[in-house]
């Protein structure tokens, strides 16, 4: 009977104790670059409105014929969050997902690189950061900013940076979209904003990247901590491989991870999991 009593008294206590649940709320920035109005969800952590500090910052980017929704709907991203800021496993933060496309990819333009008509890459660096963090109180440096995402997101995120590797801590790409080439995700038709996109993905190639950087390039990509996750089923399977391998070559270290698993919400929401901790530890503290 006292063993019965001390379970409920417990249960109670824990039933008692302050949920820490952050939010999302919806925006936009207005862009002249790309003369849009661009929406974005951000996660804001439990006890935001209260805190008078600046938070590090999490960009989550989409796939490829998402929207900045994804994570939010279909990654139930809060929830993972909410547990491991819970847990400690992840320190509070901002988590920033910005829109970068549309299901319709032959009539949406889709991607985070600049193409004709599209400069997305000048939008995000010039416009939609400094805004951003201004407005929700980011720290604002290198040590306190992740980048992250999933597919055409994974993709992005890598060589953003590549070609800034002084604006972010680490970047952990999952089931990557790192070239146009062997590993195709279909080309749309001649000149159409599909075909676009894939052209900007092999132009932007971020395996010929590590391939063609010299010392000094090497050298500042080392400042960034590096994690690749791919399924061992997922038809982008090999370019993750194959980046490990250059990576390796180069020695800028990085982590691979190989689990089971294709490219979809599954995997990607397992891989929030590791993500999340893997930025948060390299945070400057």
């Amino acid at each position: 009977m006292k063993t019965i009593r001390q379970f409920l008294l417990l249960s109670t206590m824990l039933l008692s104790l302050p949920s820490l649940a952050g939010r999302i709320v919806t925006d936009t920035v207005k862009s002249q670059i790309l003369s849009a109005d661009v929406p974005l969800n951000v996660y804001l952590p439990d006890g935001y409105d209260i805190a008078s500090r600046r938070f590090p910052i999490i960009y989550l980017l989409h796939g490829l014929s998402d929207d900045f929704r994804a994570w939010r709907d279909k990654g139930q991203m809060q929830t993972v969050v909410d547990e491991l800021i819970g847990t400690g496993e992840c320190v509070p933060v901002v988590i920033v997902m910005p829109n970068a496309g549309g299901p319709d990819t032959h009539n949406t333009w889709n991607g985070y690189f600049n193409m004709p008509g599209w400069s997305y890459e000048d939008f995000f660096f010039q416009e939609f950061l400094p805004k951003v963090e201004e407005k929700y109180h980011a720290v604002g440096d290198k040590e306190h900013r992740a980048v992250m995402g999933l597919s055409m997101g994974g993709g992005g995120s890598t060589v953003y940076c590549q070609r800034h590797p002084d604006m972010f801590s680490s970047c952990y790409a999952m089931s990557p979209w790192l070239d146009h080439g062997s590993n195709d995700v279909g080309a749309g038709q001649e000149k159409d904003k599909r075909y676009y996109v894939c052209e900007a993905v092999r132009e932007h190639s971020a395996l010929r990247f590590v391939e063609q950087a010299d010392e000094e390039t090497k050298e500042r990509l080392r400042t960034v901590k590096w994690f690749f996750d791919c399924g061992d089923d997922d038809f982008l399977f090999d370019q993750s491989i194959r980046m490990h391998q250059l990576m390796r070559s180069a020695r800028i270290h990085d982590e691979l991870r190989v689990r089971n698993g294709v490219h979809n919400w599954e995997y990607w929401h397992q891989a929030l999991r590791m993500a999340l901790p893997f930025a948060s530890r390299n945070f400057a503290k």
